[in-house]
Formats: C-alpha cells, structure tokens, sequence
C-alpha cells in the first residue's frame, strides 16, 4: 500500500483569459520515478503542457531513485542534454519561447545538495511576466505551517 499520493503539483491559472492554465510546479514523488511507465508518464504530462505554452517547473528531491525525469523531457522535446542530467536531484524551470522565425527551450536549472538551501526559480505567467518561485522560503513555511520545523 502506498503512503503518498503520486502526484504533487500546484497549477497557475490566468483569470483574466478564460482560466487558461500559464504555469505548473510539479514536485517528483519517489513512485513517479520507480517504474519505466511512472517515469513516462511523467515526462509526457510535462512535455504536454509545455506544448500549450504553459511554464513547467520541476523541483525533484527524490534521493533514493536516480533517474532524472528533466534529461528524458529534454530528450523528448529534442534539446541538448541539459548540464544537470547526470543529477539525481534538481529543480528547473521550462518554457518555449516563441517569435516569428524561431521557437526556443529556455531553462533555468539548478543541481540540489541535500542540506543546502533550495533555488529561487522564475514561474512565468506569460512571455513578459514572471514571479520569482522561492522554493526555499516555500519550503520553510510549509514545514512551520506541519510543526516540523
């Protein structure tokens, strides 16, 4: 049985052009990454939204399984191997950006250490605006709101 659900994800709606759906954090579950099917169906729930535009940002800290789901997306979406694909555990930010001629994978990635302070990564809402995601601080006050500070 299952302790944990599989799927931890916050979803980013824009109110004001129809509720469309702009950004997804999704957060690695250790069953995400325990099986081949797990790990593609995870890679192929990015890699759609990331085909409608949304911003999709992945946090895995997942220590006791060494796949990394991030290298098998950009493999899928036909990018170079990304610097952090020999990582087990990582954070990135993903979004196409578009123009007349050109569409371009743009990423921001960061290597986790365990102990070590989490990334502050861009959530974008369109192609002009974004918020900083401090994961840290989110973190920090998840783990207040639990009492497991």
């Amino acid at each position: 049985e299952e302790l944990t659900p599989p799927e931890y994800e916050v979803r980013v709606y824009d109110q004001s052009s129809g509720k469309r759906l702009v950004a997804a954090v999704e957060i690695v579950s250790p069953s995400n990454k325990d099986r081949p099917d797990h790990r593609d169906a995870f890679v192929s729930k990015c890699h759609a939204m990331l085909q409608q535009n949304v911003c999709v940002i992945i946090v895995d800290p997942v220590t006791q399984r060494g796949a990394n789901l991030y290298a098998q997306l950009a493999e899928r979406l036909g990018a170079a191997p990304p610097a952090i694909a020999e990582t087990s555990i990582y954070a990135v930010s993903c979004r196409w950006l578009t123009s007349l001629e050109t569409r371009q994978l743009q990423t921001w990635e960061h290597e986790l250490q365990v102990g070590a302070p989490l990334p502050t990564l861009p959530l974008w809402l369109n192609e002009q605006q974004f918020v900083p995601l401090e994961l840290e601080l989110t973190y920090e006050e998840t783990c207040k709101g639990l009492r497991i500070a």
